[in-house]
C-alpha cells in the first residue's frame, strides 16, 4: 500500500485558460477532441496537469505555423509523442559509443 506525501498538483479550467490566453471553451473543445488531457472532479469540473500548458503551446505553434485544424493537430501531437518515445528506446538501446581504431 502507498500513501501520496502530497495532493498532485492540478490547474483549474479558468486558471489554465488565463495563462494560456485561450478561452475556457477552446479548451473544452481540446479536451473532448482529445487533444489536451484533463481529470473531471465528482461536479464534472475539468482539472489539468501544469504540463499542459507546455501542450497548449506546441497546439498554439502547430495552429499558427501550419495552419492545422484542431483534428490535424492531435493527428501530429501523437506522432510528435510517438517518434519523442521511440528515440528514447533506441537510444536506451544503442551500446555505448567506443573508438575505433
Amino acid at each position: 500500500m502507498s500513501f501520496p506525501l502530497a495532493a498532485p498538483v492540478r490547474l483549474r479550467l479558468d486558471t489554465v485558460a488565463r495563462r494560456c490566453g485561450m478561452h475556457p471553451d477552446l479548451l473544452r473543445r481540446l479536451v473532448a477532441l482529445s487533444v489536451l488531457d484533463a481529470e473531471r472532479d465528482a461536479s464534472g469540473e475539468l482539472w489539468f496537469a501544469p504540463r499542459v500548458v507546455v501542450t497548449i503551446g506546441r497546439v498554439q505553434r502547430l495552429r499558427a505555423g501550419l495552419g492545422l485544424n484542431y483534428a490535424g493537430i492531435a493527428v501530429v501531437l501523437e506522432l510528435l509523442d510517438r517518434i519523442q518515445e521511440l528515440e528514447t528506446e533506441l537510444r536506451r538501446r544503442r551500446p555505448p559509443w567506443t573508438p575505433t581504431g
